[in-house]
């Protein structure tokens, strides 16, 4: 008996950090300090001593049962950016810049190429957050995961000067709600997602015209990343007063999390387009439309709230930043919480 026989192959193991490698270069900074396949990761803080009070900010997820479709689809390239992006959106949204990502993947049966293609995902949603892929862990677990599955979940660590972080103390009534665009369902609501539809390849592979792919393909698109459109706004000059990542628990649960005690946000659900993914969820599913806005995004994945006076500069900072973004809403004064109308 040997531990390959026990079902770990550590062979495997070294093929699939030397695959990932060519994937994990595409992510590195100048502060990275150690190479890929040590015990730990260092990354220099050199470059924020000049910061009046540098302050870490993190954030840890996993990407949940959407996993469940990638392995119906025998697609695995895009759901790192997933893993990536709910761990660096919420560090975005405090104000932070990511610095570095770290993953850990846990599977029946290490298969390197397919975990090859993982990492290239991670190291996608890497690059467009501009954070170093600096380590991570591949776990072969046999009899805890079915050969064919596995989990992903991720840490990032980012940087901010306290006096930039974003926390809301500072909203008031007529400060202005902007919400950018999503790509879709992001990484949130699968376990409903997956009741709502025949989860097999056939329900998967259907073409729709109103979503202009097939199911699976709308269903699958990674999440955005909104590290570079909040950048911009900062950099043109906007103090962001208060950002929500809207994620599981959509609207009713995530707006209120960006307010203080005694405002409340008001959204105006006609003011930006739905997308069809969304009206075909509760069509389909016959859901009812406060369940779909108190679970999913509806196709706003971060808002952020700035005063009138800069709502012209935040909207064409976005812009430029290649997303898309809408007027939704405001603050008024009134009992912490949301009012969608």
């Amino acid at each position: 008996m040997d531990y390959k026989k026990a079902g770990v192959d550590i062979e495997a193991g070294y093929k699939s950090v030397e695959l990932m490698k060519e994937h994990i270069k595409k992510t590195m900074r100048s502060e990275v300090l150690t190479n890929i396949g040590g015990f730990s990761g260092a990354f220099s803080m050199e470059k924020f001593k000049d910061m009046e009070k540098p302050t870490l900010v993190s954030g840890t997820d996993g990407v949940g049962t959407k996993l469940k479709l990638a392995f119906l689809m025998d697609k695995h390239d895009t759901i790192g950016i997933d893993c990536v992006a709910m761990c660096v959106n919420d560090i975005a949204c405090a104000g932070g810049e990511p610095l570095f990502f770290l993953d850990y993947i846990a599977c029946g049966k290490n298969y390197p190429e397919k975990i090859a293609e993982i990492v290239k995902g991670v190291a996608e949603g890497c690059v467009q957050s501009d954070a170093a892929l600096i380590g991570g862990e591949t776990a072969e677990m046999p009899g805890f995961y079915p050969l064919d599955e596995y989990d992903l979940a991720g840490f990032a660590v980012g940087v901010v000067d306290e006096k930039d972080l974003i926390t809301g103390k500072e909203l008031s009534a007529g400060d202005i709600l902007i919400g950018i665009a999503s790509s879709g369902v992001h990484s949130n609501g699968f376990s409903l997602v997956r009741q709502i539809f025949d989860m097999d390849k056939e329900a998967l592979n259907t073409y729709y015209e109103e979503l202009g792919k097939t199911l699976g393909e709308a269903l699958l698109a990674p999440t955005k990343i909104y590290v570079k459109a909040l950048r911009s706004i900062k950099e043109a000059g906007v103090k962001v007063k208060a950002c929500s990542h809207i994620t599981g628990g959509g609207f009713y649960e995530n707006i209120p999390r960006m307010l203080k005690d005694g405002v409340k946000a008001v959204v105006k659900k006609n003011s930006y387009p739905v997308p069809p993914i969304f009206k075909l969820m509760a069509k389909t599913g016959n859901i009812d439309e406060k369940m779909m806005y108190n679970t999913y995004n509806m196709g706003i994945g971060m808002m952020v709230a700035v005063t009138p006076e800069n709502v012209d500069k935040t909207m064409n900072a976005i812009k430029a930043s290649g997303e898309t973004a809408y007027v939704v809403g405001h603050i008024e004064t009134g009992e912490k919480g949301v009012e969608l109308c």
